[in-house]
């Protein structure tokens, strides 16, 4: 089975400091044991963005870990992951707007992993679950 990555896994993991990052490792671990690894085309991305990360080294890490990118988000995806957004978006307004604010990004990643059928790997149960009913959540 294929379980997919959710970028918090992995800065949890480059991050020595963070108090997930023994956590993240055990979990990636475990999840490799039950099959392949991949991340969807916006957690590389989302990934850039971390001090010192470039695509040279995202793509050495990918390579050496057995992670796969799938660079590949069809139209099932995208409207997915629109329809989780306005939902969202919808209780968030209901709620005033109490809780961390959340982007598009998050409901790619869900809906990417619920059309292929994988399992998701996050730090992100709640907000998941809610956009997601039927995914398989991993967390740590």
């Amino acid at each position: 089975m294929t379980t997919a990555i959710d970028t918090n896994i992995l800065v949890a993991l480059w991050n020595e400091d963070d108090s997930l990052n023994t956590l993240a490792r055990s979990a990636l671990d475990a999840a490799l044991g039950r099959g392949s690894l991949v991340i969807a085309a916006p957690v590389f991305a989302e990934l850039l963005a971390a001090p010192s990360r470039d695509e040279a080294f995202l793509d050495s890490f990918c390579r050496e870990t057995g992670i796969s990118v799938d660079w590949n988000l069809d139209e099932v995806v995208w409207r997915m992951a629109g329809r989780a957004f306005q939902l969202y978006i919808a209780r968030r307004r209901k709620l005033r707007g109490s809780g961390q604010r959340r982007i598009l990004t998050h409901f790619l990643i869900g809906a990417h992993a619920v059309q292929n059928g994988f399992r998701l790997l996050t730090l992100d149960y709640r907000l998941n679950r809610a956009a997601f009913p039927r995914l398989v959540i991993l967390t740590v």
